[in-house]
């Protein structure tokens, strides 16, 4: 979890939206918000794929995907 920036929480662990960037651009309309649970990271990123700059998307931002992938969506990324 440290790896990934996530602060660990009573409920879900939250991601730090800053340290993304590809999430901060889908989180836009989520202003003075810092974090975000997981699961809604994924529904995050599946609602909004088509937005996704996936050639620039860093590798801990990858990382950071498939194990929200594999955790929350079953090993399947639903776009």
């Amino acid at each position: 979890m440290r790896a990934l920036n996530l602060i660990p929480t009573a409920g879900e662990p939250l991601i730090v939206i800053d340290d993304f960037p590809q999430l901060k651009r889908l989180a836009w309309n989520r202003p003075g918000k810092r974090t975000i649970a997981e699961p809604d990271a994924l529904a995050l990123y599946e609602r909004n794929w088509d937005m996704v700059d996936r050639d620039s998307m860093s590798d801990k931002e990858r990382r950071l995907l498939d194990d929200l992938v594999n955790r929350y969506g079953n090993g399947v990324l639903h776009v």
